[in-house]
């Protein structure tokens, strides 16, 4: 479903690489854990992942598509099949939850019935229905990642590309969220997720991969935050 290639990655104000070498095999269906400090590189991946920025050299594939030959326009359709998930949620505050929702399908021209069908969906999984008409300043910070999660999944994504998702929550809003990113998983979707939080890796023992100066250190199965370099549990 994704793989990266000898990926090498360096900013134009920089002076060293943001990744280097970077070579993965991600299965559909995994649910992936990136860890490393700031600047490891992370974020540089879930970028190529998403198709805004571009690898120097190597070759990114994801869903059959060699993401260095695809153009604006398919870029643009390329995404559909993504959803993304951030630290700051995101949100329009003009908007209630439902029309933060329905957002992301009338950006992709979705008929009107479509989004009465889908977005009702999409709340229910992620157990806001009764918030529907609530703007995002009257919510937690937890109800407010899960009507983020929600617009993420309304297209039904084949990809959920998360960047420290629970990087604003407490533990128990954190814990809410992770649990919903389970069941997401269990569904099918495939989920991968930059994240600090040594807890959440450590209770959900996932598969880890590590970097640290845009090098891969670690590429672990059922992995905690601070496992040895190529140990698994």
């Amino acid at each position: 479903m994704i793989k990266l290639e000898g990926v090498h990655k360096r900013y134009r104000s920089a002076q060293e690489a943001a990744l280097s070498e970077i070579s993965i095999d991600i299965e559909k269906g995994e649910f992936v854990f990136l860890v490393g400090s700031s600047g490891s590189g992370k974020s540089s991946l879930l970028r190529l992942l998403l198709r805004e920025e571009r690898a120097d050299a190597g070759q990114v594939f994801v869903l059959g598509k060699n993401l260095s030959d695809i153009s604006g326009a398919e870029v643009a359709r390329y995404r559909r099949n993504l959803g993304v998930v951030f630290q700051d949620f995101r949100l329009l505050p003009d908007r209630d939850v439902y029309g933060n929702v329905a957002f992301a399908l009338e950006v992709l021209g979705k008929s009107r019935a479509f989004i009465e069908t889908a977005v009702p969906d999409a709340l229910r999984l992620v157990g806001l229905e009764e918030k529907a008409n609530s703007k995002p300043a009257s919510l937690s910070g937890g109800q407010q990642q899960r009507v983020a999660i929600a617009r993420a999944l309304v297209n039904r994504p084949e990809i959920l590309l998360a960047d420290e998702p629970t990087g604003n929550l407490d533990p128990d809003n954190s814990l809410e969220i992770m649990n919903l990113l389970e069941r997401v998983n269990l569904a099918g979707t495939t989920v991968i997720m930059a994240t600090h939080d040594q807890g959440i890796v450590d209770r959900m023992r996932r598969r880890v991969i590590q970097l640290d100066g845009g090098l891969i250190v670690r590429d672990s199965q059922r992995a905690g935050y601070n496992d040895q370099v190529g140990g698994e549990a």
